[in-house]
C-alpha cells in the first residue's frame, strides 16, 4: 500500500466515501492511546488528554514537530502557536467517545472485527439462514391456511394462553405461589416482612406488596455489564417510588446491583457497582400512572452505556433521560432477586405485581408488544382479525408456530429460529476493535488557558499550523482534509520526517537525528540534500515504501564495512558523516526472532489475536488488577510467533522486550536508545525462550549441521551469525563442548532437566548427554555479540 494512501486510511479511513470495513479498522491506530477507567475521573478532563495524545502522536509520526509544547502557551521555539495547536485538536475532537473508558473491554465506537476465517464461518452460517428462510417463506401460504383453522378451533377450546420462553431465564407467574422458574428449573422463594396477600391481577393472580413485604427469590439469574437482557412486569403501583425487581444491595458508595424501579413517578432501568460514578442508568421522562395497571418492561443490550437502555409502558417506547455513563468495574453477583424491594434503602413497593420475568436477550420492540398483551389466545382469536393490534396478531402467530403447527412448518420455523440464534451467538464472539468516527454534530473545541481543560477561552475550528502550507481553497476542515494535506506532494515535511526514520531503521540515525524534531531545537541534517533526494524520491514514486527500502539497502553508503579503526571512531564515534557501514544490536523484538528462527522454532503465520509467551510465573499476580485475571501463556505455535504479535500491558510490559530497550508504549516515541547491560546476557542465557532455541538449535546441528563437532559448531555459527567462525572461535567452542559432555555423560539427570526447557518436543532419538552439550553451545552462540548485532 503506498504511504501516502497508507496516512489516509490511519487517520481517516472511516471519512472516506464508502468506507470499507478496513479502512475503519485502520483507525484505530488513532483509539491506541491510553485511557482511564478509574472511578471519580472528571471525564471532561480525559476528553481533552485524548485529543492531546492524539495531536503529539500525529505531529511526531508526520510532522517530526512537538506540537505538543504548544499546548500551555505558544511555542518557545518553533513558529506554533497555541491557538494552532488546538486547531489542529479540533480535528481530532469530534469522536463519540466516553472520558471513562471501560476497563476489561473496549470503549466505543468500536466496529466487530471478524478474522478471515471466522468470515468464512459465518458466511456458511447467513447461506444456511437463507436456504432455512427461503424454505419458510415456501410454506407461508400453506402456514395461513392452517393457522386460520387453528385460530377457529380455539372457540371451543377453552381458555388456551401462551408466552415467549425463548431465552427466558426467570419467571414468576405469582398467581398464588411466590414461587418460580429459573433457568429451567422450579426453585422456591421467601416471603420477608410480612405474610402473603394474592388479589385479582393482570393475568390471573398478582401480588399485594404494602411498602414492607417481598420476594427472596435466591441468587439467580446473573447478570453484568456485557449481558443483554429484558426485565419485564405488570405492575399496578399505589405509590409513586418503590422497587419492583432487583439484584441490589447497600454499598458504601450506594446502591449495588441491578434493577427496574419507580422512582419519583419515573421509571428507572438502574445497574451500578457505585451509584455516582460507576454504572450505567437511564429513567423516563414521563411519569406512570398511579392506581392502574401497566406493563412495564426494560430491555438491556450489553453496551454497557444508556443507549443501549430501551423502556416501553404498555408497548410503548418511552423517551429516556440518560443518568449514569460510567460503567468500570465489574457487576457484583451475590445478592438475591428481590421482588418488591433491594436491598438497600430504597422504598420497597406498594401496590401489586404479577407475572415478572427475565429475559437474558434484549427482546424487540415487537417481542415486548407480545409480553405485554395479556388477552389469552383464546380471546384474541375472537376478536375479527381486522381488529386486532399488531401485539394480538403477532401474539397468535408466534403462539402457532411455536407450538401448534403442522410438522413441517413448525420444523422449518425452529430451524430458521435455530440459526438465527446461532448467527447472533457467532457475532457476539467476534472480537472488536476501537476505531475513529465523526459526530454528526460537531464537539466544540476552545482554546484552554494554561492548557486546563477547566478554563477555556475563545472556540477554534479545524485546522493546520500557518507557516505550513495552507489547505486546498473550498476543501472543509476536517480529520480527512487534514490526512490529505499531510502527503500532499508540496507539503515540506512529511516525505522527510518519513524517510529520515526509515534510514534511522538501518544505520542506528536518521540524518536528522532528533528524528522526533525536525522543528529549531532539532538537530540540522548531516546531509541536507540526501535528506531531500530520498523524500522527493519517495514523492516521486507514488509514496513506494518498498522501493525507498530498495534505494536504501542497495546504496554504496550501506554497503559499507562496518569496521572502523580507533582514529575513524575517536573522529565520529556516531557515524554521523557515514563513512562507513552501520554496525547496531538489533531491537528487542528481533532478538527474540532471530534465535526463534535460527532455531527453526519461528510460525511466520500473519495477523490474528494477541498471544502470551513465556513469562515468569506469578509476574501479573503481584502487579495486576485482578479483573484482568492471570497471565496465561499461549500454547502450541502461538508460543512462537512473532515478537509482533506478543500480548502488551502498558502497564507491565514483557519482561524479555523491556530488559533490550523496547518502548513502555505509553506514549508515541520514534527514537528509542540501545543500551549493554549484564542483565541482557543473563536474560539471553537463562529465559527459557532462548534455553529452548538452544535445544531446537542443538538439534539442528546434530541432524543437519555434519559428522564431527567442528562442523556442528560451524553450521550453528553460521546460522546465528552469517559467518564462519575463526578458528580461535571454533576451537573454544569446540572444547566447550567436550567439557559440557564430559559433566553430562556423568550427570544425565541435569542433561534430560536442560534438554525439557520449553513446551516443544526434544528429539528423543538424540543421545540426551550429547544433545544437551550441544544445546549449551548453542546457547553460547546465540548470546554473541556477533548474532545480537547487525554489521
Amino acid at each position: 500500500m503506498p504511504f501516502d494512501r497508507f496516512t489516509i486510511e490511519q487517520l481517516a479511513g472511516d471519512m472516506l466515501p464508502d468506507a470499507t470495513r478496513d479502512q475503519r479498522i485502520a483507525t484505530a491506530f488513532n483509539r491506541n492511546h491510553s485511557q482511564n477507567g478509574e472511578g471519580g475521573i472528571v471525564v471532561d478532563e480525559f476528553l481533552v488528554e485524548y485529543g492531546v495524545d492524539r495531536v503529539e502522536t500525529t505531529s511526531t509520526v508526520w510532522l517530526g514537530l512537538t506540537l505538543g509544547c504548544a499546548r500551555c502557551h505558544d511555542h518557545k521555539f518553533d513558529p506554533i502557536s497555541q491557538k494552532e495547536f488546538y486547531e489542529v485538536l479540533a480535528n481530532f475532537n469530534n469522536i463519540p467517545e466516553r472520558g471513562k473508558a471501560f476497563k476489561y473491554v473496549n470503549s466505543p465506537p468500536l466496529i466487530t472485527a471478524p478474522t478471515v476465517e471466522q468470515e468464512r464461518e459465518l458466511a456458511e452460517l447467513d447461506e444456511k439462514l437463507r436456504a432455512a428462510r427461503e424454505a419458510f417463506a415456501a410454506l407461508e401460504d400453506e402456514a395461513a391456511g392452517a393457522q386460520a383453522g387453528w385460530e377457529a378451533s380455539l372457540a371451543t377450546a377453552g381458555r388456551v394462553d401462551w408466552m415467549q420462553r425463548d431465552d427466558l431465564l426467570a419467571h414468576h407467574a405469582l398467581d398464588g405461589d411466590i414461587a418460580g422458574i429459573h433457568n429451567g428449573t422450579f426453585v422456591t422463594a421467601v416471603l420477608e416482612d410480612g405474610r402473603p396477600l394474592f388479589v385479582d391481577g393482570r393475568v390471573g393472580d398478582g401480588a399485594a406488596f404494602d411498602g414492607q413485604r417481598f420476594i427472596n427469590a435466591g441468587l439467580s439469574p446473573n447478570l453484568g455489564y456485557d449481558d443483554p437482557f429484558t426485565l419485564a412486569a405488570w405492575i399496578y403501583p399505589t405509590a409513586s417510588s418503590g422497587v419492583i425487581v432487583s439484584r441490589a444491595d447497600a454499598g458504601d458508595q450506594g446502591e449495588v446491583g441491578w434493577g427496574l424501579y419507580l422512582e419519583d413517578g419515573k421509571l428507572r432501568f438502574n445497574m451500578s457497582t457505585r451509584i455516582l460514578d460507576d454504572g450505567v442508568s437511564a429513567e423516563t421522562v414521563e411519569d406512570v400512572r398511579l392506581d392502574a395497571w401497566q406493563h412495564v418492561l426494560a430491555t438491556y443490550d450489553g453496551s454497557k452505556t444508556p443507549g443501549g437502555i430501551r423502556i416501553y409502558v404498555d408497548a410503548e417506547s418511552q423517551e429516556l433521560r440518560p443518568m449514569l455513563d460510567l460503567v468500570g468495574n465489574r457487576m457484583p453477583q451475590r445478592y438475591p432477586l428481590r421482588i418488591g424491594a433491594s436491598g438497600s434503602t430504597k422504598p420497597r413497593f406498594e401496590g401489586i405485581i404479577d407475572d415478572v420475568r427475565i429475559y437474558g436477550a434484549a427482546l424487540t420492540p415487537e417481542q415486548a408488544a407480545v409480553a405485554a398483551t395479556a388477552e389469552s389466545l383464546t380471546a384474541i382469536a375472537a376478536i375479527p382479525a381486522d381488529r386486532r393490534t399488531p401485539a394480538q396478531s403477532a401474539k397468535l402467530r408466534l403462539a402457532f408456530l411455536d407450538q401448534y403447527a403442522p410438522t413441517e412448518i413448525l420444523e422449518a420455523w425452529r430451524e430458521v429460529a435455530s440459526l438465527e440464534r446461532e448467527r447472533e451467538d457467532l457475532w457476539a464472539g467476534f472480537p472488536t476493535v476501537m476505531v475513529m468516527e465523526e459526530m454528526a454534530e460537531r464537539r466544540p473545541t476552545f482554546r484552554l488557558n494554561r492548557g486546563a481543560y477547566d478554563n477555556p477561552a475563545e472556540e477554534v475550528f479545524p485546522g493546520v499550523p500557518a507557516v505550513l502550507p495552507p489547505l486546498p481553497e473550498g476543501v472543509e476542515s476536517n480529520r480527512l482534509s487534514f490526512a490529505r494535506w499531510l502527503v500532499d506532494p508540496a507539503h515540506p515535511l512529511t516525505a522527510r520526517v518519513t524517510v529520515n526514520r526509515f534510514w534511522q531503521m538501518y544505520f542506528g540515525a536518521g540524518l536528522v537525528k532528533t528524528a522526533e524534531n525536525f522543528g529549531t531545537q532539532g538537530e540540522y541534517p548531516s546531509h541536507p540534500e540526501l535528506l531531500d533526494w530520498l523524500a522527493t524520491r519517495f514523492i516521486d514514486s507514488g509514496w513506494d515504501v518498498k522501493a525507498l527500502q530498495k534505494d536504501i539497502v542497495t546504496s554504496a553508503a550501506y554497503r559499507q564495512a562496518s569496521k572502523v579503526t580507533p582514529e575513524e571512531y575517536e573522529a565520529d564515534p556516531e557515524n554521523r558523516l557515514i563513512a562507513r557501514g552501520p554496525r547496531l544490536r538489533l531491537p528487542a523484538q528481533m532478538i527474540r526472532d532471530q534465535a526463534l528462527a535460527v532455531a527453526g522454532l519461528l510460525v511466520e503465520e500473519v495477523g490474528g489475536p494477541s498471544v502470551k509467551p513465556y513469562q515468569p510465573e506469578g509476574l501479573w499476580a503481584d502487579m495486576v488488577e485482578g479483573g484482568y485475571g492471570d497471565y496465561v501463556p499461549s500454547e502450541g505455535g502461538d508460543l512462537y510467533r512473532r515478537s509482533l504479535y506478543t500480548f502488551w500491558k502498558r502497564t507491565l510490559g514483557p519482561p524479555t522486550m523491556m530488559t533490550f530497550d523496547s518502548s513502555t508504549r505509553e506514549t508515541c516515541i520514534v527514537r528509542t536508545g540501545r543500551t549493554n547491560t549484564p542483565l541482557q546476557a543473563l536474560n539471553l542465557m537463562n529465559d527459557v525462550t532462548y534455553v529452548e532455541a538452544a535445544r531446537r538449535l542443538a538439534e539442528r546441528m546434530m541432524s543437519e549441521g555434519g559428522e564431527t563437532p567442528a562442523e556442528r559448531v560451524g553450521f550453528a555459527y553460521r546460522l546465528a551469525t552469517a559467518h564462519r567462525p575463526p578458528p580461535a572461535a571454533e576451537a573454544i567452542l569446540v572444547d566447550g563442548f567436550q567439557r559440557h559432555l564430559e559433566r553430562f555423560q556423568a550427570d544425565r539427570g541435569a542433561a534430560l532437566d536442560l534438554v525439557s526447557q520449553g513446551e516443544s518436543p526434544r528429539d528423543e532419538t538424540l543421545d540426551v548427554a550429547e544433545l544437551a552439550s550441544y544445546t549449551m553451545v548453542a546457547n553460547l552462540i546465540l548470546n554473541f555479540d556477533g548474532t545480537i548485532t547487525k554489521e
